[in-house]
């Protein structure tokens, strides 16, 4: 998993959630290692901070003692207050993947997709990633759509756009005649 752990991604999530939450993450050895960023982030305290910041009141109660399963605790309530928040469950992480260290690059995307969803959202602080898109729904009423019914396509009738014609089968050779026009 390391192999897809992209450091500049990673630093890039590290940068943001430190300006959105204004405060420091301590990397001992930074972001290049991923067992580093996870050790930032396995309490679960900075990210459930994190989604309270974007959608408050998605975490009631962050729980600050250190025993592993108050911690995973805080994992999972960061990871339904991401879906409450509106990300899609492929956007989602497992919580081995950040507290085992298996799938480090899971948690990147998660953040990622997290900043692109807050800039849809309306969130006014910086931004991360790309901004999510947001429908378009158009209602065409019965008359625009019968006038579309009625438009004859640009090829219907014509016989000098595309053609097999010059054409020759795989394999065969070419034939010039004398007469300087291909057979």
């Amino acid at each position: 998993a390391q192999a897809k752990y992209d450091v500049f991604r990673a630093q890039q999530c590290v940068s943001w959630i430190e300006a959105v939450l204004d405060t420091s993450l301590d990397l001992e050895a930074g972001a290049e290692d991923q067992a580093a960023f996870a050790d930032a982030l396995k309490d679960g305290s900075l990210l459930c901070q994190l989604i309270n910041a974007l959608h408050p009141g998605a975490v009631k109660k962050i729980n600050t003692m250190k025993a592993p399963f108050k911690q995973r605790e805080n994992i999972e309530m960061y990871l339904k207050g991401c879906e409450a928040y509106g990300l899609k469950t492929q956007d989602l992480f497992q919580v081995n993947d950040l507290y085992e260290h298996k799938n480090v690059y899971m948690v990147v995307d998660n953040i990622f997709a997290l900043g692109g969803l807050a800039q849809k959202n309306g969130f006014s602080g910086p931004a991360l990633g790309v901004k999510f898109a947001s429908a378009n729904k158009r209602d065409f009423d019965e008359e625009t759509l019968k006038k579309g019914q009625s438009v004859i396509g640009l090829q219907y009738g014509t016989n000098k756009l595309a053609s097999q014609a010059g054409m020759t089968a795989y394999g065969t050779g070419r034939q010039i005649r004398p007469d300087g026009n291909p057979a």
